[in-house]
């Protein structure tokens, strides 16, 4: 067992390792060990605005509070998830899966400690290996303004993005551009669980990688093509900026699902992840 690589699954923005719970039940019955972690400022590591249980509730002052988890960067999540994969690997390389937002956490990590990255899995996720801040991909035309537009308060005020996921109004919103080829009572649980605010510091971080760590690595990208929250044309952008890094190209597959794969087609997207492990297993 020493041979077989842990999984290891990072999720994104605003979610937690709970969203990862029926993909590591079908990699488990495909036999791959995986663990689901949460990202610094999110899931059992975050943090809310007080003014979250606030009664009666006060969207204003909701909107305009100083994040909680204002200081999380990009460096400071990647020291902790570097810590997450010597304790779960031992040692030994990991496959690391990362989603959305994760992705600038998975590739600083990459260059940060490749010894223990055997190959890391993009799914719909931000990579910033070409020397500019992740927040500089938010103006591109190919980005949209979906995920933008589900926003409350001013990010660069208050150190966050964030969701106002008690606000009937919005849950609809937040429903179709996450969640649109989920069903309803898990796109439902899913919007319940989402934590308010991702880390601002996270996308506004320069990450600096270079050929010989972060390159040297095998990567994946998969690709969901049915993304509202980020557009296939933007997933490409990364594609072909890894390559430009990497010795070796980026693999890539491509789901016919949303941004949530994880949730709505979790046996499709565990085949894809074991698929990856077969290739690391002695």
């Amino acid at each position: 067992m020493d041979s077989v690589p842990p999984v290891v699954l990072v999720h994104g923005f605003w979610h937690g390792s709970w969203c990862w719970g029926l993909v590591t039940e079908e990699l488990a019955a495909l036999g791959v060990p995986a663990v689901a972690v949460d990202m610094e400022g999110h899931g059992l590591r975050s943090a809310s605005p007080r003014a979250r249980w606030r009664r009666p509730f006060a969207p204003d002052v909701f909107a305009a509070e100083p994040s909680p988890v204002a200081a999380v960067t990009a460096s400071s999540a990647a020291a902790t998830l570097v810590d997450q994969l010597r304790r779960i690997g031992g040692g030994r390389g990991c496959v690391l899966v990362a989603h959305s937002m994760g992705g600038v956490v998975a590739t600083a990590v990459a260059e940060q400690a490749p010894e223990l990255v055997s190959e890391v899995v993009y799914l719909s996720a931000y990579a910033p290996v070409s020397g500019k801040p992740t927040a500089d991909y938010f103006a591109l035309p190919e980005a949209g303004q979906t995920v933008i537009s589900l926003l409350v308060g001013d990010f660069t005020a208050i150190g966050a993005f964030r969701f106002d996921t008690g606000d009937p109004e919005r849950q609809p919103a937040i429903r179709d551009v996450f969640y649109h080829d989920v069903d309803d009572a898990t796109a439902a649980a899913a919007i319940a669980l989402l934590s308010p605010d991702g880390p601002a510091g996270v996308p506004a971080e320069t990450l600096t990688v270079t050929a010989e760590r972060y390159g040297a690595i095998p990567h994946t990208y998969l690709i969901c093509r049915q993304d509202k929250a980020f557009p296939v044309a933007l997933q490409r952008i990364f594609v072909d900026e890894i390559d430009a890094v990497s010795a070796r190209p980026t693999t890539v597959r491509e789901l016919e699902t949303s941004h949530s794969p994880f949730l709505s087609r979790p046996a499709e997207l565990a085949d894809a992840i074991a698929a990856v492990h077969r290739t690391h297993c002695a």
